[in-house]
């Protein structure tokens, strides 16, 4: 079992402290406004899960939208320690998920967001009393949490691992057919699936409109800053005056 009780305190405390419950899940596109936290979706490289920088008031998250949804939800989680739980943090380029006991802040932040996703209470109670024993947990049951989570099989796995509800070989026959597995149950197969690119969440232009207007950019970087989101403000400007 892992025994990291200060994380598994640090996320139940960023739960109650923003109003999230010890068993509800948590919709990271309703909630990443409400903590400040700007995030953009662009398409990396496939070892490049995300980026987190903070400056000041502002919070900042990259994440690769060429990975799985449920995969990108877990690294919002991940960038989340490395914003409001690591001390003296500025930035870090991330790979989360790899759970790398070599790397003690990655690791750290790993274990942060599966305690915040996936908290052990809210799991329990997904459980069937007859398979709460190592080893006796079925497929339906995997899939009922992790569609109730929307998180990652990998992750969860290796949370019911340190749960001490599963060992390695389960770990391994459950890592199969992922997709196929929740299809055949009927469920949405979407968070298994790359998505997001383009998405912006957080008020980036009104941002950037802020640094210019107060002469921190030029209208030049502010024009490609909004490049950026897919807005031509050029081309704006010109319709309006065209009215």
């Amino acid at each position: 079992m892992i025994h990291n009780y200060h994380l598994q305190r640090e996320a139940s405390d960023f739960r109650l402290k923003n109003g999230i419950g010890a068993t509800e899940p948590i919709r990271m596109k309703s909630w990443l406004p409400k903590l400040n936290v700007l995030a953009v979706f662009r398409p990396l490289s496939d070892n490049f899960s995300g980026m987190a920088v903070k400056q000041n008031d502002l919070n900042f998250i990259i994440i690769n939208s060429e990975h799985r949804l449920s995969k990108q939800h877990f690294t919002i989680a991940h960038e989340l320690y490395h914003l409001f739980v690591q001390k003296d943090f500025i930035s870090e380029v991330s790979d989360a998920g790899k759970f790398d006991r070599k790397n003690k802040i990655e690791f750290e932040a790993d274990w942060f967001a599966a305690f915040l996703l996936m908290p052990e209470e809210g799991i329990l109670q997904l459980i069937p009393k007859e398979e709460l024993s190592k080893n006796k947990i079925m497929l339906p049951t995997i899939v009922k949490i992790e569609q109730y989570f929307a998180c990652s099989r990998t992750a969860l796995l290796i949370r019911l691992d340190g749960m001490g509800l599963i060992d390695y070989n389960k770990y391994e026959h459950f890592t199969r057919n992922v997709k196929q597995s929740a299809a055949i149950l009927g469920y949405d197969t979407s968070m298994y699936e790359k998505g997001n690119a383009g998405l912006v969440i957080g008020d980036y232009g009104a941002k950037a409109k802020k640094l210019f207007d107060i002469g921190k950019i030029s209208e030049s970087h502010f024009i490609s800053l909004m490049n950026d989101l897919g807005k031509d403000v050029q081309n704006i400007a010109n319709d309006d005056e065209q009215e």
